[in-house]
């Protein structure tokens, strides 16, 4: 499945969706309406210690992407409105940042669940 994962910052929900999806054997992008300067280090820690390399992840705008390139958009839960990005499923999914570790594993943990459904 071709999935596309949006948020605002585009550096936590939505680039520990596109390493997970990544390596469940879908081909994912994320991007966000306004993204952030770096990756959070936590979201890159959650996808290291899962043995998912976050070489070559940026934040990237939203704007940059094409809904027809995909077979599903998903936005995190943080409320995006792409006039030109039809959203087909909101995760509803309290963004990390700034806070724990452990917060961005659970965030990641259901992430991973979601992604199952989708393939059943």
């Amino acid at each position: 499945m071709r999935l596309l994962f949006v948020c605002v910052g585009n550096s936590c929900r939505s680039q520990m969706a596109e390493g997970l999806a990544r390596s469940m054997g879908h081909v994912a992008d994320s991007a966000g309406t306004h993204p952030a300067q770096n990756i959070a280090s936590n979201a890159v820690k959650v996808l290291q210690d899962r043995g998912i390399s976050a070489e070559g992840m940026r934040p990237k705008n939203v704007n940059d992407f094409s809904a027809d390139d995909y077979d599903m958009v998903i936005s995190m839960g943080c409320g995006v409105h792409c006039p030109l990005m039809p959203i087909e499923q909101d995760w509803e999914l309290e963004d990390p940042v700034g806070q724990a570790l452990h917060v961005y594993e659970s965030t990641a943990d259901e992430i991973v669940r979601r992604l199952q459904l989708l393939e059943s």
